[in-house]
């Protein structure tokens, strides 16, 4: 079982390069976004957690591109989180443009570290009760 979520975004004219596309890097911006709202809409915001004394640094990320996009386009970018985060969690993205056509694959990987001392540490239990239940 995992979590999934669904955001949507409108393409702003700044996120397009010079050939109209959208540019590579406004996904990962729209993917934050996605992701920020996913953890919200199960109780568990980014700012709570940073105000607990917890950060989420992200260790990588992989985008695929299949198709462009461009000014204007609406997208919708389906997060899910596969599994149960304990340290780490992973998060996949899927972008469709309001055609309903594949745009990219994507995929972060963030871990949870103590604000004070930068050591990886587990959700705290209040945290991670709340995502629990979709898992």
């Amino acid at each position: 079982m995992s979590f999934s979520y669904q955001h949507i975004v409108r393409v702003r004219y700044a996120e397009c390069d010079r050939m109209g596309f959208v540019h590579h890097s406004a996904f990962i911006l729209y993917f934050e976004e996605a992701r920020t709202e996913a953890l919200r809409s199960i109780g568990l915001s980014y700012k709570e957690l940073e105000d607990s004394g917890i950060i989420m640094p992200v260790r990588s990320v992989d985008i695929e591109f299949k198709k462009a996009g461009r000014y204007d386009d609406l997208l919708t970018i389906e997060v899910d989180i596969p599994e149960k985060p304990g340290v780490r969690c992973n998060f996949i993205y899927k972008t469709l443009n309001q055609h309903g056509e594949h745009l990219n694959t994507g995929r972060t990987e963030l871990f949870f570290v103590n604000k004070d001392n930068l050591r990886p540490r587990n959700l705290p239990e209040s945290f991670a009760d709340l995502i629990s239940k979709h898992f």
